[in-house]
């Protein structure tokens, strides 16, 4: 049965840092594609960031602060937010396309 389980999340400051987990199982997460997707208060889905086959690439609005990362030996992805600003508040879900999505983790950055 495939899991993602979304951890990490909580309160941030504006500039501070915060390291989301995603833990997997089910299914081959070595082999996976694995996305980060948020979701802010009243808006649309918004993808993040993208560990598979190759370099992450990252979207514009979090280039250079968040850094995403796995360890296929523990089955988890990491995203790494660091200098962040309120406009990271938002629900953060990890999801390979094809396998599924994780339950989301809470993340609010305020002062």
């Amino acid at each position: 049965q495939l899991q993602l389980v979304g951890s990490g999340g909580g309160w941030g400051q504006p500039g501070g840092s915060l390291r989301l987990s995603c833990a997997a199982s089910g299914f081959i997460f070595s082999s996976s594609w694995m996305n980060g997707v948020r979701q802010a208060p009243g808006k649309g889905l918004e993808w993040v960031s993208l560990s598979g086959g190759g370099r992450p690439i990252y979207a514009d609005s979090v280039k250079g602060r968040f850094t995403i990362s796995r360890d296929n030996a523990k089955n988890t992805l990491y995203l790494q937010m660091n200098s962040l600003k309120p406009e990271d508040t938002a629900v953060y879900y990890c999801a390979d396309w094809a396998q599924g999505w994780g339950q989301g983790t809470q993340v609010t950055v305020s002062s």
